[in-house]
């Protein structure tokens, strides 16, 4: 089943879905902003197009990310995000370890 999430009053929006090839999942799009996300458990994340500046907890250098790109988030941090143009991806939730 699919399910809805919005954030931001609205400037992001994700669906949630599980599937055989990809597990726990969510994709979604975000427009022009910054954002502050937490996280329960670990996330591996692809930017599918546009892009996305990202600073993890405990790093000083913010990375930016391109479509195709794939970086990942410790469980129970935060992330930290500046997007300049609407940007698409995909979050996969991994087990923790």
């Amino acid at each position: 089943m699919l399910e809805v999430s919005e954030y931001f009053d609205g400037k992001v929006k994700s669906i949630n879905f599980d599937s055989a090839s990809t597990g726990r999942a969510s994709v979604g799009v975000m427009v022009e902003g910054e954002y502050t996300f937490g996280t329960g458990q670990p996330e591996e994340m692809t930017v599918v197009s546009g892009s996305m500046k990202v600073l993890l907890v405990g790093e000083t250098e913010w990375t930016l990310y391109k479509a195709g790109e794939v970086f990942n988030v410790p469980g129970h941090s935060e992330l930290h995000l500046q997007v300049a143009e609407p940007t698409s991806y995909l979050c996969r939730y991994l087990a923790d370890k």
